[in-house]
Parts: C-alpha cells; sequence; structure tokens
C-alpha cells in the first residue's frame, strides 16, 4: 500500500476556479495540491472575451498560465481524478485512480456538474427505472442482479468494480478504455465482463430495464444501467460525506465564504450553480483559497 500523503489544502478541480483557488490558497504559506486533468475543464477548448481584460484568448493557454502562476506559488499537481473521499478524525482522506492515498486538513471542490448522457433510445424514458447516473447512489438496490456499466474513464472503472462486490454479474461497455493502470489491473482481477470497442445502441424496457442493444446487435439481458461517463463525479462524492445541496438538488450550497454545509469543505465554480462564467468561477475560487487556508491554518494547526 502506498503512503499517505498530507497537505494542508487539496483543490479538486484543475479548471479556473481550481487553479484560482490553489494560487490564493499558496499565497497564504500552507501546503496545496492541485488534483484533476486540465483537458476535463470546461474552458480547454473555449474561447473567452466576455473576461475583462482578455479578448478572444483561448482556454487552453489561460488554463495553462494559471497552472504556471499556481506552481510559482508553491502548488502542486496531480492529474488524477478522485475515486473516493472520506472523513477521518477531523481530516479528509483521498484515494486517485492510480493507487495514491492522500490527506488533508481542508478540501476546495471546483468541478462542473454536468451529467454526460448517451442520448440513445429509451435512455430518457426509463431513467430511475433501471437507468441511472450513480453508481454509489443507486448500486445497493441490485443486489445479486445482472447490471452493466458504460464509460471508458475512471468513473465507469470504479464504479463496475464496486458493483462487482454487490451484483450477481457485472457488464462494462467501454468504446475505448482510458484509465490507470492501477485501475486496469483492478478490472482485469475481477468478475467483471469486458465488452471493448462496444457502443449501447439502445436501452430497452417498458415499466423497467430488461436489456441493452450494442452496435453490433448483441443483446445483454440487464436489470440496471448505470451511464458514468468521464471522471468520478464530484458531486455524488460530496454527497457522501454529507454536503448539502441547494433547492433544486443539481448544484452545492455554499455561503459567502465558500463553505459548504460541511466544516472544512469548501465549493466554487460551476458545481455551486450558474451563471456559467469563467469572472464568477475565479471570483468564487479566490474566496474559497483564502478561507480554506485560513481553515488550515487556523483550526487544526497540529495535523
Amino acid at each position: 500500500m502506498k503512503k499517505t500523503d498530507f497537505y494542508d489544502v487539496v483543490v479538486v478541480g484543475a479548471g479556473p476556479a481550481g487553479l484560482q483557488a490553489a494560487i490564493h490558497a499558496s499565497r497564504k504559506k500552507v501546503s496545496v495540491l492541485v488534483l484533476g486533468k486540465e483537458h476535463k475543464s470546461s474552458l480547454f477548448r473555449a474561447h473567452v472575451e466576455n473576461m475583462v481584460s482578455l479578448f478572444n484568448a483561448t482556454g487552453k493557454v489561460m488554463l495553462e498560465t494559471g497552472r504556471r502562476q499556481a506552481k510559482n506559488f508553491g502548488s502542486e499537481f496531480m492529474d488524477e481524478d478522485i475515486l473516493k473521499i472520506t472523513a477521518d478524525d477531523g481530516r479528509f482522506e483521498l484515494e486517485t485512480e492510480g493507487g495514491n492515498r492522500l490527506a488533508c486538513k481542508t478540501l476546495v471542490l471546483a468541478t462542473g456538474t454536468a451529467r454526460n448522457k448517451l442520448r440513445v433510445k429509451g435512455e430518457k424514458e426509463l431513467v430511475g427505472k433501471g437507468v441511472s447516473y450513480c453508481v454509489d447512489c443507486d448500486g445497493n438496490f441490485y443486489r445479486g442482479e445482472e447490471v452493466t456499466v458504460v464509460g471508458s474513464e475512471s468513473a465507469a472503472a470504479d464504479g463496475a468494480l464496486t458493483l462487482a462486490e454487490i451484483a450477481g454479474k457485472v457488464h462494462l461497455i467501454c468504446d475505448d478504455l482510458k484509465v490507470s493502470e492501477a485501475l486496469l489491473a483492478k478490472l482485469d482481477n475481477s468478475h467483471v465482463v469486458l465488452h471493448r470497442g462496444a457502443k449501447v445502441k439502445e436501452i430497452s424496457g417498458k415499466e423497467e430495464v430488461n436489456a441493452i442493444v450494442l452496435d453490433d446487435g448483441t443483446i445483454l439481458s440487464t436489470s440496471g444501467v448505470f451511464i458514468e461517463l468521464g471522471a468520478k463525479g464530484l458531486m455524488e462524492l460530496a454527497t457522501s460525506l454529507g454536503v448539502a445541496l441547494d433547492d433544486t438538488m443539481r448544484f452545492i450550497r455554499a455561503d459567502k465564504d465558500q463553505l459548504t454545509s460541511v466544516s472544512g469543505i469548501f465549493a466554487a465554480g460551476d458545481i455551486c450553480g450558474p451563471p456559467w462564467q469563467v469572472a464568477k468561477a475565479v471570483g468564487e475560487g479566490c474566496v474559497a483559497g483564502i478561507n480554506a487556508a485560513d481553515y488550515a491554518k487556523k483550526l487544526h494547526p497540529t495535523l
């Protein structure tokens, strides 16, 4: 087992909110780690023309510049997705897709919340009737049954492994599996049935899901379809810690200091809701970074 590295502040998300939080936290002379992949940020492929002092700037360059700034102030970076976050005796413990174990005094959650959809026949109609976007939320309803996970990244791989301990049989439909060597090794040593290079054409069922149809015509019987496209959803990781959502149940509720309902956990950017603007994300990231660093210094000086 790898050793646990400890930081004052861990920022989850390498977009504009996360980078700004890292910059301001690092300037407070605390240890900061940023987790995430910059190309996953919605800013990466965007052009920005409505941010003060920037006109027709490319998101990729903005993210690369922000990363250099954060590093210049002392932030460290790990280009990995988070699989698990737990609270333990006044601190937070995290596990990454690469098997790295981390601990910190405070967290800044700064990544988007969009749920990618397959957009295939039957998906919309069967949501809540066998179609789910959260293994951690709904997996236990399928104990002993045959289920399917769809996706090619860390969320799908981790979800399939979780279900392998609950369900009777687990299929993983992956167009092009893009996971760490550690996750791949776990899959290879599990009972998960991999369908590499396959795509879902249709989810079938009337009152509930009973099968999926692949693009080559193969029909797989299944009671549940878990659509996990992309990285492990930060929203489900947050809510597992007791972080409160807003009235729409889609975004994290944070106060003017960007503090969530859980002491030591701050949030910034798209995960806190609209408007979807870089200026808002950066402003919230600034506030969250400052307050997370102050929290780490003041409340847990001996951790």
